[in-house]
């Protein structure tokens, strides 16, 4: 068998004289030729390479993986480029592999939190994780964390406020699998009726919730409490809104499954929310959706009434302010009728809403508002998770919407803000929240806690909204720009989409990518449907090629998530300040500081190594180490052997197929071998004279077990 990897052809399992003999042959020809052919039309508009090149801010080195695994994009503004590629690094760095049963999920946290799920996943920007890596080719992302959800113990669905039905039927729009939502239908309904057991109240027609579990702890409403941190329940745009969404996507999941009573019963159940959101939740004076207060609050001498909305009633009664910025939560899902777009007229002005860094979680001139320096403060923050939630809500007014209050000029200025608030230093950056004038992340940057935090998107933003990629239910390719007309061009590379691999250009002279001037959508490397100007664009996709029957389910046989006996890491020298239980906790990261790591710094021996028992016989046949290199102390090793114990001693794994060739620092070094049954592997490491190696995570995989 031949693996073709980086353009290198590699033996595995075969012998030298079988090997070419198989070159020689016309077989081997035609493969390689149609495998050429096959790359260069999967995505053949960008240099990936160059494009990955461009960048400097890398601690994940792995071009493999992203040439493989994520779309490409240029365009004509670096800050944007720089945080595109930056925010699929992110991903990386909060991928959990949790358990062979549960496959892929994602933290918020680098530490996971003791208020977080299972494998530290926590449900309030489950929403925004599920958008944002339904656009990886591997789509195994983000189906095993939709299942995750479900199917983990412990994963604590409803612990915050979050819209996981609508994020399902999203990830089915880009990588369909009606298998995946039929067995998921009964696990969304139990789940919706939960939602309706602990937060929805009859006579009122809505759900409450506190700030707290909205993810919003310290608000403009729970200041006026006496729980400042908690607050006191409310009806809420946001639940409101994503449970709204959540019974749309379950009415839609149940006809699939052809369970019309369930689908009807929650179209019926959408309907009736949306018509209570906006005539309780909208205040035509101040022309915004707002929050209601669920019962009667007392503090420091004045009440507020049962029922009244912000600033009604209160120490505060009759101001004319009290927008926050979870006022356009509704159009993220495009709830809203026609009738209140001129809340929008709020956003762009710099004496409401817009900010440099921003937009503020409040608007500005509020009696409370407030920009804080101690954490989880929602009164003037500049708050990625709500920023998100704004620019995929303006997004869909622009394209979905007529309306005159804001422009495709609007949508640019907010996102520029955005992208300008992923800095730190001379890097990319993001933390829990920023100063909206300084962009500074002051007071809401924990260490080994919130560096580098997935609790916002930003990539879906630039897919969806502006290159304009609207996911549909059918097999349409659907692209409405919002990127400004005086760019000069702007691509979008290598997307998958309903099974096919999709590209959006505009080239405003055709001069940059040699496919004529205009707006250009390819299916499979060739042109659907152009157009010459920058405008809504729709084809139909060509027909799906036939595909192989999928293969076995392959785990990962080395994590241990779980604590249990086995699998058990032993390594030949202990570093105290680095355990090596993190080289099976699933997740890499290729830092020192923050550790989540092993290093022999301080080993007095020139070889280590590090082992995993499996604590009985797994069939394995690749294994995956990812080295540290952190151009001083810690470096890759100068060369390792790969061994599995025999049952008597430790013997050295056959027919190695390595990539890359030398061990390489900040990427995964992935060793292929033929099958093999063994209890045991062990790395052993020779080091580079004056450094020693580190490792952040180990990996074997091979079949499930049955």
């Amino acid at each position: 068998m031949i693996l073709f990897m980086n353009g290198s052809i590699l033996m595995h399992g075969r012998g030298r004289g079988h090997l070419f003999d198989w070159l020689r042959s016309r077989a081997f020809l035609t493969l390689a030729f149609l495998l050429a052919v096959s790359n260069l039309g999967a995505g053949q508009v960008l240099d990936k390479q160059k494009l990955l090149d461009a960048q400097t801010f890398w601690d994940n080195r792995d071009w493999d993986w992203y040439k493989a695994t994520i779309p490409f994009f240029e365009c004509p503004d670096a800050d944007i480029n720089t945080t595109y590629y930056y925010r699929w690094e992110l991903v990386t760095k909060h991928m959990t592999y949790g358990a062979p049963n549960s496959g892929y999920s994602f933290t918020e946290f680098i530490d996971r939190p003791f208020w977080s799920g299972t494998y530290g996943a926590i449900s309030c920007p489950a929403g925004h994780q599920l958008y944002e890596v339904r656009w990886l080719k591997d789509r195994r992302y983000a189906w095993d964390y939709g299942r995750y959800w479900f199917k983990t113990p412990g994963a604590q669905p409803r612990r915050y406020s979050t819209w996981l039905a609508d994020a399902l039927w999203a990830v089915h729009q880009v990588h369909p699998d009606e298998a995946t939502l039929k067995q998921l239908l009964p696990d969304l309904l139990r789940n919706y009726e939960g939602w309706e057991k602990e937060h929805f109240v009859a006579d009122v027609g809505l759900f409450w919730q506190t700030g707290h579990d909205d993810g919003m702890e310290i608000n403009i409403n729970s200041r006026q409490t006496r729980d400042r941190v908690r607050g006191a329940p409310g009806y809420r745009p946001t639940l409101n809104s994503y449970l709204w969404a959540d019974a749309r996507a379950i009415a839609r999941i149940a006809l699939l499954s052809g369970d019309r009573s369930s689908a009807d019963a929650f179209r019926a159940k959408a309907e009736r929310l949306k018509d209570n959101l906006q005539k309780k939740l909208w205040d035509q004076k101040r022309e915004f959706f707002l929050q209601r207060y669920k019962q009667t609050e007392e503090a420091d001498g004045h009440k507020i009434k049962a029922l009244s909305l912000t600033y009604e009633t209160g120490r505060y009664a009759g101001s004319r302010h009290g927008r926050e910025e979870i006022g356009y939560v509704p159009w993220q899902f495009n709830l809203p009728d026609a009738g209140y777009e001129v809340a929008w007229k709020y956003l762009a002005d710099k004496d409401y809403f817009f900010a440099p860094f921003g937009p503020t979680t409040v608007e500005r001139h509020d009696p409370l508002f407030m920009i804080s320096k101690t954490c989880c403060v929602w009164s003037g923050q500049s708050w990625p998770y709500a920023t998100t939630q704004t620019l995929k809500a303006l997004a869909n007014l622009l394209q979905n919407y007529r309306q005159q209050f804001v422009t495709r000029a609007d949508y640019l200025k907010v996102l520029e803000g955005y992208t300008r608030t992923h800095r730190k230093g001379d890097g990319p950056y993001i933390a829990e929240a920023a100063n909206p004038d300084s962009g500074s992340w002051e007071g809401h940057d924990s260490y080994n806690h919130s560096e580098h935090y997935f609790h916002s998107g930003y990539n879906d933003l630039i897919i969806t909204g502006l290159v304009g990629l609207r996911p549909r239910d059918d097999d349409v390719l659907d692209v409405s720009p919002l990127a400004p007309e005086e760019w000069a061009y702007f691509a979008l590379d290598d997307v998958p989409y309903r099974g096919r691999r999709v590209s959006v250009v505009w080239d405003r002279d055709g001069r940059r990518y040699g496919l004529g001037k205009g707006l250009h959508l390819l299916a499979d490397g060739k042109k659907i449907a152009s157009s010459d100007k920058l405008q809504p664009l729709s084809a139909p996709l060509p027909p799906l090629t036939p595909t192989a029957e999928p293969a076995p389910l392959r785990v990962n046989h080395a994590v241990n998530n779980d604590r249990t006996p086995f699998p058990k890491i032993s390594v030949s020298y202990v570093n105290p300040k680095t355990p090596a239980v993190k080289l099976i906790d699933g997740n890499y990261w290729y830092h020192r500081s923050p550790p989540n790591c092993w290093t022999c710094e301080g080993s007095p021996h020139e070889t280590d190594w590090c082992a995993v028992d499996f604590g009985g016989k797994r069939t394995l046949d690749t294994v995956k180490l990812y080295f540290l290199d952190d151009g001083a102390k810690v470096a890759p090793p100068s060369g390792f052997d790969l061994q599995y114990w025999d049952g008597n001693t430790w013997t050295m794994l056959p027919g190695q197929a390595r990539a890359p060739q030398r061990p390489a620092g900040r990427r995964a070094n992935v060793i292929h071998f033929p099958q093999i049954e063994t209890p045991r592997i062990r790395a052993v490491f020779t080091h580079q004279a004056g450094a020693h190696t580190g490792l952040t995570e180990l990996e074997a995989w091979g079949p499930k077990l049955p």
